[in-house]
């Protein structure tokens, strides 16, 4: 089976520190995958090497066989990755609407003449926005709030709508950087089976970091640890617990339930 993202021995420093060291991960159609370490072991790095915010010293990276090196981010976007942050990129001053519609406009193509002609291609474009913002909201549960400024969300929301932005972009692979982060225990609970339920509606790939292992146990296939900036493990959540280097850099115990 031909991987869908190919990831392969990337590498970055800052000065002498390196930040990533020989990363290298394969992800199949529908996976869906944790990223996990400690703080500062380099896992959203990780991420902005494969979006384009860093260039890699060395490595490739590759989306259907296309290597994505050197792209600026909203090509990368375009080629199908995106991504969500740790804190919160919204734009706060827009709608939730609009924060959606923004999305929704990366893969669409108009003139300036179309657009004031209101040609009957343009005007199906927009239908198809509408009708695609009116899903995502739908499915985050955000239709009702679809009129409110971003800033003005809950925080639970908020998170939600950075998912349902990225999505707007018809990724093929997501990457979510900490979306559990700041969530009570009631919406990490609903977040797990948003996580599901978007996999399977959109038929989208998943790359997930998250310092939660409650939930990262619960919904990632297989996971990968990182620790100062290389891979220590690789394998099934059980296999991952039981792994004596992942015990002793992150999880410090092989029990993970949630207090």
């Amino acid at each position: 089976m031909n991987a869908l993202l190919e990831i392969a021995n990337l590498s970055i420093a800052f000065g002498g520190l390196k930040a990533v060291q020989d990363f290298s991960l394969t992800l199949q159609r529908g996976d869906l995958h944790g990223l996990i370490g400690p703080n500062g072991a380099g896992k959203t790095t990780v991420f902005n090497l494969l979006t384009g915010v860093y260039r890699p010293v060395t490595g490739a990276v590759r989306l259907n066989g296309r290597l994505l090196n050197g792209l600026r981010p909203h090509q990368i976007a375009a080629a199908g990755l995106a991504r969500t942050f740790q804190s919160s990129r919204l734009f706060a001053d827009l709608t939730v609407l609009d924060n959606v519609r923004i999305g929704c406009q990366l893969r669409a193509t108009r003139g300036l003449l179309a657009t004031v002609l209101r040609t009957s291609r343009q005007v199906g474009l927009e239908r198809g926005i509408r009708a695609r913002c009116d899903e995502l909201l739908a499915t985050f549960g955000l239709a009702a709030r679809r009129r409110e400024l971003a800033r003005n969300l809950p925080y639970g929301d908020q998170r939600r709508l950075e998912m349902a932005r990225a999505l707007a972009t018809s990724p093929q692979v997501l990457l979510l950087d900490e979306p559990a982060a700041g969530m009570n225990p009631q919406e990490k609970a609903a977040l797990r089976e948003l996580i599901r339920s978007v996999r399977r509606q959109f038929g989208v790939t998943i790359l997930l970091i998250e310092h939660d292992m409650s939930v990262v146990m619960d919904i990632c296939e297989r996971i990968t640890v990182l620790d100062y900036g290389e891979t220590i493990a690789v394998g099934t959540p059980g296999e991952v617990q039981r792994d004596p280097k992942v015990i002793a850099a992150y999880l410090g115990t092989t029990d993970t339930r949630a207090p």
